[in-house]
């Protein structure tokens, strides 16, 4: 990498979750960088279009080269500083790891949260309720016997892994929202008595500083009340 160090800028958004990822994994890696706050909820700047057409964050510039897209973002990182977050692909355990640390989140992704984006258009208390079930169910099956050795993150480790930087930033979300009843609370109760493993992952994941140290929760539940107003609305639900 050079006898120089490298320059590292960071566009991101506090309040947007896949931004929320490159901001653990740099807190986590312990590495200078410069930040730079995009508004998402209004038109890019002309400059920040110029490199990165999508308008998304976050984005990393590294040195000179422009990296875009939150996973790759945080595996480029792992990749160029290799440390406790995720080990190198070059020997048969760090593939492993990788391998275990991508189904993971595919898992937690494909068959719990995204199930729950159905709650801001569900119509009733009934079928919030059965989006809830669904969310659970998926949850059991598919992610509860991926945190079996959790201690408390991720594979046995005792400090953040990719897993969490990946998942972090959404898990404190449905938490939260379930807390505060933006999503129904019996979310939380059925966490915790139908998925032990998954509950004390998330409550250690939920309580780490690199997690809590970009999460507003007023602001993000004041969003989330918004969006689900918004959602409703569009779909002739909320006057």
């Amino acid at each position: 990498m050079g006898s120089s160090p490298n320059k590292l800028i960071l566009y991101t958004n506090y309040t947007c979750t896949w931004a929320n990822r490159a901001n653990v994994a740099l807190t986590e890696l312990g590495i200078p960088f410069e930040e730079r706050i995009i508004n998402v909820d209004g038109p890019r700047p002309p400059e920040f279009l110029k490199f990165n057409p999508r308008g998304l964050v976050p984005v990393i510039i590294f040195n000179d080269e422009v990296i875009i897209e939150s996973a790759i973002v945080c595996q480029f990182l792992c990749d160029i500083y290799p440390s406790h977050l995720c080990p190198p692909p070059t020997t048969i355990d760090g593939a492993l790891q990788r391998a275990r640390i991508s189904f993971f989140t595919d898992a937690y992704w494909t068959k719990f949260h995204t199930i729950l984006f159905r709650l801001f258009e569900a119509p009733t208390k009934v079928d919030e309720e059965n989006v809830v079930k669904d969310a659970i169910n998926g949850l059991v099956k598919e992610v509860e016997p991926l945190l079996k050795n959790a201690n408390p993150f991720f594979g046995g480790s005792d400090r953040l892994t990719l897993a969490e930087v990946m998942m972090g930033p959404f898990v404190i979300r449905a938490v939260t929202l379930s807390k505060f009843g933006v999503y129904p609370t019996s979310l939380n109760e059925q966490i915790e008595s139908k998925a032990p493993n998954f509950h004390s992952w998330a409550k250690a994941v939920s309580s780490h500083s690199s997690i809590t140290s970009i999460f507003d929760e007023r602001v993000i539940v004041k969003r989330s009340l918004n969006k689900r107003h918004r959602m409703r609305k569009a779909a002739g639900l909320d006057d």
